[in-house]
């Protein structure tokens, strides 16, 4: 495998790739952001309105499951008047790995102001944003992520971490203030309506009568969240250090894939090479590869961005289009992701917009929570992947400036057998 990052940062070929993606490494010491954390209980971002306790229940055993992540999401540039928290559980029962349903994320949601100027339905979440200026909405989100105050990656119009950071400069609070609007509506000077036409409206039919006449539905009744004392043991909790993405992209010659090492006990013949290329996951590699640069991180964070896949070939896999070749990406120096409209995410079922890619843990994470268990049969998934909804959509029902809580799509890739010895 490549070696690590910094091993060859001063790498004289120039070949240090940096990409958009944020990578957050597990922290014991306090840092900028006292929010987001690996493991431990979780917090809301308002302890009167917690989450109902069945969206963090196992679907298979039904019991409550067990903190991962939570993450401070707020990204004001994007979704000005926003707050958004982030929240991924896993069920710990033996009976119940590797299956759906066992792994689950909500986000939660507080719309503080109306964005954009636009009118927001309360009852059926805040619409899609069109802001007039599209090339500058991405810039500085990075900033918000984490309080980092580091320097982002070259621009690209899609990305939200796309243009430089100033160092040392503080995130605009985007809750400070509610937006301002100097310039008058046109029609504020018309002293009454235009004229109406006469009413078409046909004979209200009986089952028009009947929707009219019915009372609303009753709201959904929340499981309250149990006490903390009645929860399972947590995992360690860890805060949450952050910095972008840097690797090799045309490693030293004295590296060795595993395809190398292979090839040099073989003798080197070609025919022996093939055959073992034949065999080998190359998305696996290049996950393993990847990961191995700067095997600290625990999660990759890019809105919008695209995961890293473990594996290619099973259901998480399918949904996601093919990703750049690794040698278009070692002839630039700068790798710029774009948006995956091709992705099959399951649409967010709360207003039907399309998901995209948030955020991934990666194995690093299960060493840093499970290193105080005893035993090898621990957590078996390769990465799991967090779709969020496209629109960051409020719950149906839940007014402005109250908190709201919207399941959002996990994909957990299951780590294999054959690869257990590579994690």
């Amino acid at each position: 495998m490549p070696p690590n990052e910094s091993d060859s940062s001063d790498n004289d070929s120039g070949s240090l790739t940096t990409t958009n993606v944020l990578l957050g490494y597990a922290s014991k010491e306090a840092t900028d952001d006292e929010f987001s954390q690996l493991g431990g209980y979780p917090a809301w971002p308002d302890d009167s309105s917690p989450p109902s306790a069945e969206l963090a229940k196992c679907k298979i055993c039904n019991s409550m499951m067990t903190l991962l992540l939570q993450l401070n999401g707020d990204l004001p540039e994007k979704f000005p008047g926003h707050e958004r928290k982030l929240y991924i559980f896993s069920c710990r029962r033996k009976a119940c790995r590797k299956k759906e349903g066992t792994m689950r994320a909500i986000r939660g949601i507080k719309v503080s102001h109306i964005a954009s100027g636009k009118p927001r339905g309360a009852s059926n979440g805040p619409l899609p944003q069109e802001p007039a200026n599209k090339e500058n909405t991405s810039s500085n989100l990075g900033n918000s992520l984490f309080n980092s105050t580091f320097s982002a990656p070259a621009s690209s119009n899609h990305n939200p971490f796309s243009t430089s950071i100033t160092p040392n400069s503080q995130p605009a609070n985007p809750f400070a203030s509610p937006p301002s609007s100097n310039s008058p509506s046109p029609f504020s000077s018309l002293s009454s309506k235009p004229p109406q036409p006469p009413s078409t409206d046909l004979p209200t039919t009986f089952a028009q009568k009947a929707r009219i006449s019915s009372p609303p539905p009753a709201p959904t009744q929340k499981e309250p969240w149990p006490s903390q004392s009645s929860l399972s043991k947590p995992y360690p909790s860890y805060h949450l250090d952050a910095d972008y993405e840097s690797f090799d992209a045309d490693p030293p010659a004295s590296s060795k894939t595993a395809t190398d090492i292979s090839t040099d006990s073989s003798g080197g013949k070609d025919d022996e090479k093939d055959a073992f290329e034949s065999t080998i996951d190359k998305t696996f590699q290049k996950f393993a590869d990847r990961l191995a640069q700067n095997p600290e991180q625990v999660l990759r964070y890019e809105f919008g961005g695209s995961p890293l896949l473990y594996s290619k070939t099973d259901a998480v896999g399918k949904l996601f289009s093919t990703s750049p070749s690794s040698a278009s990406e070692s002839k630039i120096k700068t790798v710029v992701s774009q948006p995956r409209e091709a992705s099959r995410i399951p649409r967010c079922p709360n207003c039907n917009a399309s998901r995209v890619f948030e955020l991934q843990l990666v194995p690093q994470a299960i060493a840093e929570l499970e290193v105080e268990e005893e035993g090898l049969e621990g957590m078996e998934w390769g990465t799991v992947i967090l779709g969020v909804c496209g629109n960051d959509c409020a719950e149906r029902g839940v007014g402005v400036g109250e908190v709201g809580w919207v399941e959002e799509w996990v994909g957990v890739q299951w780590e294999e057998e054959a690869k257990a010895g590579k994690r």
